[in-house]
């Protein structure tokens, strides 16, 4: 997969919704880059700011990379567990952001092992529980699910789950608890390898705000 060419003249950034853009308005407000709605308070899916050469775009989190990678968007701002989950080879990543900070963990019930036979493994994240597991040159069974993880190891549908952890609240109220940290995740820059080309002082003048932003006081 490569990179495609920016489809617009400005700056078209693709923020996660939920968590991350509500994390990331102030920083990218900090940039002087204010929607001119709010995201709460339209419907729109692409939203012009305060400045005439930047507008965000809207998406699932799991989508950010598609669209940065694809060139829809010349830069994303999504978590580091979809980054390791994507596949694709069209973005650069100059930025940790610092945001909407948790862990990869995999859990299960109190008193379980990583280690032990037999597994199934529960997650949306395939690719990485794989490569999780190939790295301890250990095999399981994976299986992919898109919501209500922990319900997995209560039915018997799999033995261990792997799933973002914030507060392990949510793990403590259905018995479960964390077993091995996988990876801190924070939310990042990403920009398309094209855009950093074509549109090189519009792109670079966006992370070096950013770095700057992000590094303080």
């Amino acid at each position: 997969m490569s990179a495609s060419a920016p489809p617009s003249e400005g700056l078209r950034v693709a923020v996660s919704k939920g968590r991350i853009l509500q994390e990331a308005l102030p920083l990218l407000a900090r940039a002087g880059i204010v929607p001119s709605v709010g995201p709460d308070e339209s419907r729109k899916l692409i939203l012009p700011t305060s400045r005439a050469d930047v507008s965000i775009v809207v998406v699932r989190a799991a989508d950010v990379p598609t669209y940065v990678d694809y060139g829809a968007a010349d830069a994303g701002i999504t978590g580091k567990d979809v980054l390791m989950e994507y596949q694709g080879d069209g973005l650069y990543e100059p930025l940790d952001l610092g945001i909407a900070r948790c862990r990869l963990m995999l859990a299960g019930h109190a008193g379980a092992t990583a280690t032990q036979g037999g597994r199934r493994v529960a997650t949306k994240y395939v690719h990485t529980t794989r490569r999780f597991y190939a790295e301890r040159g250990e095999q399981v069974e994976v299986i992919r699910l898109y919501g209500s993880m922990e319900l997995a190891p209560l039915v018997g549908l799999a033995d261990f789950i792997v799933d973002l952890v914030d507060t392990g609240n949510t793990l403590r109220a259905n018995g479960l608890v964390p077993l091995e940290k996988i990876a801190d995740i924070s939310s990042r820059l990403v920009v398309n390898k094209a855009a950093l080309k074509l549109k090189h002082g519009l792109v670079r003048g966006f992370v070096d705000d950013l770095r700057r932003i992000v590094a303080g006081p």
